[in-house]
């Protein structure tokens, strides 16, 4: 599938978080995940679009069904227009914040997720891409 098979999703308030959360549930039993994977990406979401109102000023999540090898996951791209990361590597550490969260948001959902990308340019904003695989 291609990212134009995925559905859009605003993330403009704390709502828009708890209907993100609710698409990745339904999109991860669709995908077959067991309970343990259908956590997992729907923590790592739930991190990913805080952070995404939180620090980016909002943006949106792309929600696709992906299937290779005979396997099925999910994959989201959240995306955002704001100020950016100066430093991807400091903030990808246990225990940084540049806010008023615990410091486990970037790195947390990496460790959840199966694949985990970030591109971020200061002034620019950023795109963070996760799949959680069956």
């Amino acid at each position: 599938m291609s990212p134009a098979d995925g559905d859009v999703f605003e993330i403009r308030s704390p709502q828009d978080i708890v209907l993100v959360r609710q698409e990745v549930r339904a999109r991860a039993v669709n995908a077959g995940l067991g309970l343990v994977d259908q956590t997992k990406i729907i923590t790592a979401a739930s991190e990913l679009a805080r952070n995404t109102l939180d620090y980016g000023g909002g943006g949106t999540v792309t929600i696709e069904m992906i299937e290779a090898g005979g396997r099925r996951g999910v994959r989201l791209t959240f995306e955002d227009d704001g100020p950016g990361i100066a430093d991807l590597d400091q903030a990808m550490k246990d225990g940084y914040t540049s806010g008023k969260g615990l410091g486990l948001g970037l790195g947390g959902a990496k460790r959840l997720s199966n694949e985990f990308f970030i591109h971020s340019h200061v002034g620019s904003g950023t795109k963070v891409t996760i799949a959680r695989w069956k």
